[in-house]
């Protein structure tokens, strides 16, 4: 998990991520996401609302983490949804969360 959430911090820095539910539903429409990471204890209704968008628009989806969690991996305070803007970072945490 510490590799996750290192890689995690080093997006964040490259500013490779966008986070919050609204900007990342935009991301996806304006298809400059590539994957989106939701929290495990996100609500039932964002959860459906992002993963349908996902669908809707082919992109990536993984869940990991708590919303704390997510939220100090980038410096930030909570975040349920993180979209990740680049395809290179996206393959690499991809690899470390299927781990």
């Amino acid at each position: 998990m510490t590799r996750v959430t290192q890689f995690l911090g080093l997006a964040s820095r490259a500013r490779k991520l966008v986070t919050g539910e609204e900007l990342v539903t935009k991301g996806i429409q304006n298809r400059k996401i590539v994957l989106v990471i939701i929290s495990q204890d996100a609500s039932e209704n964002t959860f459906k609302k992002i993963t349908d968008k996902c669908k809707t628009y082919n992109v990536g989806w993984v869940q990991f983490g708590d919303r704390d969690l997510l939220g100090q991996a980038i410096g930030k305070g909570p975040r349920v949804v993180i979209g990740v803007t680049d395809s290179g970072f996206s393959a690499r945490l991809q690899q470390l969360i299927s781990k």
